[in-house]
């Protein structure tokens, strides 16, 4: 008699692999949870989400949260409690008010343990690089997850004194996650419009008729101003307003906006990181482009290339040699 096997989807492996941050922030922590996003790029809040998730699941307990635009001076945090950085794709010289809140508390915290959650690492410039590596060699109790082995080599060679790990995003924590109904449209191409579009990108073809979105046209004017106008209570209550639970609630419809739309098509074509993690969470035959720095191709040939779903477009035309110019 054949006994039948049931075998793990890759994606189940994935969400697993997440454990390894509680070798750092053990069940049961008390935290203060940083730079969560407040704006409308629907991947950092689907990292935004599936970290509150894990947190959740293994007894984390948050006691704070901050965002780039209320995190206040001189904070005090007991010494016991961790102090946790969001994750996602903004280590490095491209988003400067993230990296200097980064850089700030790390500074600022040298007798609290720091847990950097996982992020790819990108410099233009290799000054800013060692200026981090100074910064952050100097505090003896730093952890930083790194979602491909590039980022993870440059971390291992920089970051000498902290604790470096590699791990894949934070969204994994959301697997599975379920659209409603069958597809009535063929292709989405999710693709970026920003500073991270690849320079050919507009002379790339696709077979078929689809719909163009990213996250900027995804949401609509109402909802952009509504964002802005949460980021502005926000940087003027300084954390004294309870703005941050109406973002959570504001958030969730976000990410479910998100959701809904790509439930709707049958195939992704994207170049956004988070369009093809999203269609991996949702079990969506997907078509993944790579970003202007490889960013992309090092995700997947890190992690997602073993799920059936998904494929890695083409090598992207030319790489900044370890991820600066």
């Amino acid at each position: 008699m054949e006994i039948a096997t049931l075998t793990a989807h890759p994606m189940d492996e994935l969400k697993n692999r997440l454990r390894i941050i509680l070798n750092v922030i053990p069940p049961g922590s008390n935290i203060y949870y940083i730079d969560y996003p407040v704006y409308s790029n629907g991947g950092d809040l689907l990292i935004m989400k599936g970290t509150e998730a894990f947190f959740r699941e293994n007894g984390i307990r948050v006691r704070a949260r901050y965002s780039t635009f209320d995190f206040p001076d001189g904070l005090s945090v007991p010494k016991d409690h961790i102090l946790v950085l969001q994750g996602g794709g903004n280590f490095g010289d491209l988003y400067p008010v993230h990296q200097k809140l980064r850089e700030r508390v790390v500074a600022g915290y040298p007798k609290n343990r720091v847990v950097i959650l996982p992020q790819t690492i990108h410099y233009k410039d290799v000054r800013e690089f060692d200026r981090t590596a100074d910064i952050l060699n100097r505090h003896k109790d730093v952890h930083l997850f790194v979602r491909d082995t590039l980022s993870l080599e440059m971390a291992k060679d920089k970051f000498k004194r902290c604790g470096v790990y590699l791990s894949p995003d934070m969204a994994h924590q959301l697997w599975p996650i379920r659209g409603g109904g069958e597809p009535a449209r063929e292709l989405l191409r999710f693709m970026r419009t920003d500073i991270e579009k690849t320079a050919g990108q507009d002379g790339l073809t696709f077979e078929g008729a689809g719909d163009d979105l990213d996250w900027s046209t995804l949401y609509s004017r109402t909802e952009h101003r509504s964002i802005r106008a949460i980021g502005k209570v926000l940087r003027i209550s300084k954390g004294k307003l309870p703005v941050g639970k109406f973002w959570s609630k504001y958030s969730d419809r976000l990410v479910s906006k998100a959701v809904e739309r790509f439930a709707q098509y049958r195939t992704v074509q994207t170049s956004r990181l988070h369009g093809h993690i999203l269609s991996c969470l949702m079990d969506k035959p997907n078509v993944l482009y790579d970003n202007a720095y490889g960013k992309n191709g090092r995700y997947y040939r890190t992690w997602t290339q073993g799920i059936a779903s998904a494929k890695l477009a083409a090598e992207p035309t030319s790489k900044q040699s370890g991820g600066m110019a």
